[in-house]
């Protein structure tokens, strides 16, 4: 992922998060907005509950690789937030990418 595709500063964060529409599984919550600018970004949050820093730090890096997969599917324009939750510890590498996939699907059907 590239600087410019990417959400940095924690009042950008709330911003999404308090203002933006969210959907939801048992892996991710993904929070979206339009962002007025021509480049989509992506913030990745795990949450220190679970795990240490290695862990997290490893769940960010499977994160970006997935995100980096499916460049083509985002909406230009559009803010990402990705908060990881418990079921994305216990799934395999190829559930993980399946339910990222149908929850951006579900996001570019809504608009």
């Amino acid at each position: 992922m590239d600087k410019i595709h990417t959400v940095k500063h924690s009042r950008e964060f709330a911003n999404i998060i308090h203002n933006g529409r969210f959907v939801k599984n048992n892996s991710y919550v993904i929070y979206y907005k339009d962002n007025n600018l021509t480049n989509y970004r992506f913030g990745i949050s795990v949450s220190k509950k679970l795990g240490n820093s290695v862990h997290r730090n490893k769940y960010k890096r499977q994160m970006r690789f997935i995100i980096d997969k499916y460049k083509k599917s985002y909406q230009n324009s559009y803010d990402y937030i990705i908060i990881i939750r418990d079921g994305f510890i216990s799934s395999d590498f190829i559930l993980k990418d399946k339910d990222f996939v149908s929850l951006i699907d579900k996001i570019n059907n809504k608009g």
